[in-house]
């Protein structure tokens, strides 16, 4: 099977490509020693079979990154058979600088000229032929996103010599050293020995660590910067020769992109219409009303419910046709994100009915039916729920992504966070994190300043992933059950909108005391507007359903089971039944830890059931999808003990939300500000075990251990915060001043003009 890897820049489609070629097959995994990302896949044509990796992006082979380390060890030191050199043809100057680097290596060689499509759209016209002529290698065009030219380009892969000696664009410049350089390599038996060559000119800090490159090195007395000057020559010779074989449209003419980008990079609607487009998102997801159309009257005579209709009791549908009619419909057209929800919460409820009367039926003991049905199937099928509106949030972020919106958004915001000490290349990552942290955090290498990405490090958690949807859901689902009041999609929202500002509050905190430094420039790319590809969002839905399909039956089954055994034992491991949980294993402790969120409001206000909140908020620290699943396993218990009927879904948690309430008799709206406070501790608070693991990695030496105290402390302040304020509208006065008595000094400190603590320190070395 023949090895072809995949080079290229940043956004130049490269990904897309792979997807094309490789679809199902792909997998992911991390290069060895690093978290970054390792895509391997295998193209198939006819019986031919070839293996497909995907390199990280880059823009040259000089080792500044740890990407770039990691493709050019690649690229010299694997078996490779070939290069799939993906350039943009929309920016073709830029692209062709790796071609060149790559030019010099002695592995055969294919260009593959991307985005084709956009090409003629402009009007240009890129002469193949002629570009294909000066590189000296095959250029096919392509377009990765439509699936134009791929099966030409991979036929003329295959084609391609075993191997070539390596050419260079540099022309005359520093002839003499480079062949000096270029024997030496040669006579050690090293391969690509012109490539090697021009980076021991350029002073290649990895040619230099080799045995006796740095004697020559020396003995070539280099007079000037031979890093600049051959950087030179490569645009020298792209500029004159390669660039010649595009024909450029009128550059007058406005694009498509240009007149879409005046209204949404707009210097004063560009936020507006960023926060209107992510309610959009959020409406379409999570709500039960959908455009709000039974607000139009106020009996909503003309929208009655199912149980007015006497279609339904408040037990249930009436029959099966019922139940469906109640995935799409009650009183309220749902978003496509319930509907579906609705309709896989059908089918496992079906599953889960079925197993335990089966159970029942066989004789099984108590205990294990509890177990099945309590503890396994409760704590999965719970979770599992929630995967329709997770997949279903995560593609409209797909699209924006992919479609080019989202960059806007970082240029928009940079004009915001410059003025704080943040440049607007610092908002990306933190974007990702509404898909997962660990990416997120691994793609904070992009930004220069170690202070600034430190920074952005600790708040990439609050945004929040798709691990920590279901949390929100249920809880804004349980609220609106439980009380009858607000509405869970504006509530999501709002949460939502709360994390990323409390993230932006805090890392402009950060950067303006104990993190301040230069902000970096920001220079970016805005990539043309793309519909997106069908295929490629499905394929980015598929690696997002088995990731977390993976995690529902392995971390989150072992930690169901084993919340459930610890529910019904007792410290000399006797078995409790559900009413007598409140004396096992897992409730002495969660009463022992459930003083130390009384703050928050879900403390020990909460009486002898408060003690489930705490210990679900640790469970969460293993991956944040067990805080439902802990929740699902003992308010199920609970919901029995007090003789409440449950059902899946949010209403077991609105269940347990009534047997607290009805225990302890707090009052509705201090109770509710304890689930939003809740939430937002959940948002905020330490990350899970692979989160932490990988900011651990990516951050400085003695840096993570204040990364985690800055997580306990940053996610306790918002939630007390959340908490009181809800509780009692006053204290947002209180609030505002203290948050008031932090920034004036900082605001002071940054404009220059007053630093508090120097007069501070004047001041005591006076007396």
């Amino acid at each position: 099977m023949k090895l072809f890897a995949l080079a290229g820049n940043p956004n130049c489609g490269k990904t897309t490509l792979f997807n094309a070629l490789t679809g199902s097959s792909a997998h992911v995994g991390n290069w060895p020693g690093v978290t970054v990302d390792k895509r391997e896949g295998v193209y198939k044509d006819g019986g031919n079979y070839f293996k497909i990796v995907d390199l990280p992006g880059i823009y040259s082979l000089s080792p500044y990154t740890p990407e770039e380390v990691i493709s050019r060890n690649f690229v010299l030191n694997e078996q490779v058979d070939g290069i799939i050199n993906i350039v943009d043809a929309t920016n073709l100057e830029r692209n062709l600088y790796l071609t060149t680097q790559l030019l010099e290596t002695d592995l055969p060689i294919i260009v593959a000229l991307n985005m084709m499509d956009e090409v003629e759209k402009s009007g240009a016209v890129i002469n193949v032929k002629a570009l294909e002529a000066a590189l000296g290698v095959p250029v096919v065009a392509i377009s990765a996103l439509k699936g134009n030219g791929i099966k030409e380009l991979m036929k003329r892969a295959a084609a391609l010599a075993e191997k070539r000696n390596g050419s260079t664009v540099l022309g005359g410049v520093f002839k003499a050293e480079l062949d000096s350089a270029r024997s030496f390599y040669k006579k050690a038996g090293v391969s690509s020995p012109l490539f090697h060559a021009v980076k021991l000119l350029e002073g290649d800090e990895l040619e230099l660590e080799n045995s006796g490159a740095k004697a020559i090195y020396d003995e070539l007395s280099l007079d000037c910067d031979a890093e600049a000057a051959i950087a030179d020559e490569r645009y020298k010779y792209i500029t004159e020769k390669l660039a010649a074989a595009k024909i450029k449209s009128d550059s007058r003419t406005l694009t498509k992109s240009d007149k879409i980008d005046r209204i949404l990079t707009h210097r004063v609607w560009a936020i507006p219409i960023f926060l209107a487009v992510m309610f959009f998102i959020f409406h379409l997801t999570f709500s039960e009303n959908l455009f709000f159309l039974n607000g139009f009257t106020e009996n909503h005579a003309w929208m009655p419910t199912l149980q007015e209709l006497g279609l339904a009791t408040d037990e249930g549908a009436n029959n099966f046709g019922v139940e469906i009619l109640a995935v799409f419909y009650d009183g309220a057209v749902f978003s496509p994100g319930v509907i579906f929800t609705n309709l896989l919460n059908l089918v496992l409820d079906r599953i889960s009915d079925g197993v335990l009367t089966l159970m029942e039926n066989g004789g099984a003991a108590e205990w294990a039916t509890g177990l099945v049905g309590d503890g396994i199937l409760g704590g999965i099928f719970a979770v599992m729920g929630f995967l329709p509106q997770i997949l279903t949030l995560f593609l409209f972020f797909s699209i924006l992504e992919d479609s080019g919106y989202m960059a806007r958004i970082a240029f928009v915001l940079d004009r915001i966070f410059r003025r704080f000490g943040l440049s607007g290349r610092a908002f990306m990552p933190m974007i990702m994190g509404f898909g997962c942290s660990v990416p997120a955090t691994v793609n904070t290498r992009t930004l220069s300043d170690e202070k600034e990405r430190t920074a952005t490090i600790r708040v990439i958690p609050f945004f929040s992933c798709g691990a920590k949807l279901p949390i929100l859901t249920a809880v804004a689902g349980g609220i609106v059950a439980a009380f009858g009041v607000g509405n869970a999609d504006v509530i999501t929202y709002g949460m939502y909108v709360l994390g990323v500002c409390a993230a932006v509050v805090c890392v402009l905190l950060m950067r303006g005391t104990t993190l301040k430094g230069e902000t970096p420039p920001f220079i970016m790319e805005l990539p043309a507007y793309r519909m997106p590809s069908a295929k490629n969002l499905f394929l980015h839905l598929w690696d997002k359903a088995k990731h977390f399909v993976k995690k529902a039956f392995t971390i989150i089954f072992a930690s169901t089971v084993i919340i459930w055994l610890f529910s019904h034992l007792n410290f000399n491991w006797k078995f409790l039944p559900d009413e007598q949980m409140n004396q096992s294993i897992l409730a002495s402790i969660g009463m022992f830890i459930q003083p130390l969120f009384t703050p928050l409001g879900f403390g020990v206000q909460l009486g002898q059931f408060g003690w489930v909140f705490a210990v679900a908020a640790i469970t969460g620290l293993v991956a944040k999808e067990n805080v439902i699943a802990t929740f699902t396993t003992l308010a199920l218990c609970i919901g029995a003990y007090a003789g409440e009927g449950t059902e899946e879904g949010v209403e077991e948690l609105a269940g347990l939300i009534n047997v607290i309430s009805a225990d302890t008799g707090i009052a509705r709206g201090q109770f509710i500000a304890a689930l939003l406070a809740f939430i937002a501790f959940n948002m905020t608070t330490i990350p899970c075990f692979a989160a932490c693991a990988t900011a651990k990695a990516e951050l400085q030496k003695g840096k993570f251990k204040y990364t985690l105290l800055f997580w306990v402390a940053a996610s306790f302040t918002i939630g007390a915060a959340v908490y009181t304020v809800g509780s009692w509208w006053w204290t947002l006065f209180i609030w505002i001043a203290a948050a008031a008595g932090v920034a004036v000094p900082v605001i002071l400190r940054n404009t220059g003009k007053y630093d508090i603590l120097k007069i501070f320190k004047r001041k005591k070395g006076g007396k």
